[in-house]
């Protein structure tokens, strides 16, 4: 993929933010005034699976969360498309983590799935036949269409994850944030969410996806931002996902970041 690195010094330029999928321009979000992200500053070019990579308490799901205006900004621009996320909110899907969900609420995996669709039908009118259908599609695509009228509270951990994951694709965004979409689930689990995420980038869709394993960075992302607080780079994985710039994000654990890195 031949994509130009974006310039992250001075900002994202209003002119250039049409262009990208995503532009976050010096965001900052404070937690009794300390900084929890801090002069934030990405471009997201349209079209990449990009992982968000850091160590724990480094702000990856604090900078989702307020790209999505779930949390307040203490400062800060966020556009999607080059328009704020109030008029970009049809474009744009989110996996949150499998914990902050109530998996003991009355509902089946075929209405979690449904929901996905209230932004485009509205809180007041019913969905029929063909929102059904696109739900059952959208389970058939994780395989769990067999699960659809099976309450949520009996799914295993990675079939929520996948329930989750078809409540984002049958929104048909272009642009989806996943907050750990591998937190606590099996290998074939994560292989079958991987294959789904390589497929919507395949169909032109830009993925953002919180990620912990640093041995899988370069076999799953075609970008990667670094982050500890700050950024500390982004750009096409090729050239950021760098022994030095591990460093610079985790600190001094760097034998571990050898043997992410394939080195001796």
């Amino acid at each position: 993929m031949s994509i130009a690195m974006p310039d992250h010094s001075h900002g994202v330029h209003a002119a250039d933010s049409a262009r990208l999928a995503l532009a976050v321009d010096d965001l900052t979000v404070a937690y009794n005034e300390k900084p929890a992200i801090w002069d934030i500053d990405l471009a997201v070019p349209e079209g990449v699976l990009m992982g968000v990579v850091g160590p724990n308490g480094a702000g990856k799901s604090t900078l989702i969360k307020a790209v999505l205006n779930l949390i307040p900004r203490a400062a800060g621009a966020v556009s999607f498309y080059g328009k704020p996320y109030e008029r970009a909110r049809s474009l744009v899907g989110y996996v949150p983590q499998r914990g902050s969900v109530d998996w003991d609420f009355p509902t089946s995996v075929l209405d979690v799935v449904t929901m996905g669709l209230y932004g485009k039908l509205g809180w007041f009118r019913r969905p029929g036949k063909r929102e059904r259908e696109l739900a059952l599609h959208a389970l058939d695509q994780v395989g769990l269409v067999d699960f659809a009228d099976r309450q949520i509270s009996q799914l295993s951990g990675g079939q929520q994850q996948r329930t989750f994951l078809a409540r984002a694709l049958v929104q048909d965004a272009q642009i989806y944030f996943m907050d750990e979409p591998f937190s606590a689930v099996d290998a074939v689990t994560e292989n079958a969410i991987v294959g789904i995420l390589q497929a919507l980038n395949k169909r032109g869709k830009t993925v953002l996806v919180v990620h912990h394993d640093l041995q899988t960075v370069a076999q799953y992302f075609d970008w990667v931002t670094l982050l500890n607080v700050e950024v500390i780079a982004s750009g096409l994985t090729s050239e950021v996902f760098t022994p030095e710039n591990l460093r610079r994000t985790y600190g001094g654990r760097v034998s571990y970041l050898h043997a992410a890195n394939g080195d001796a």
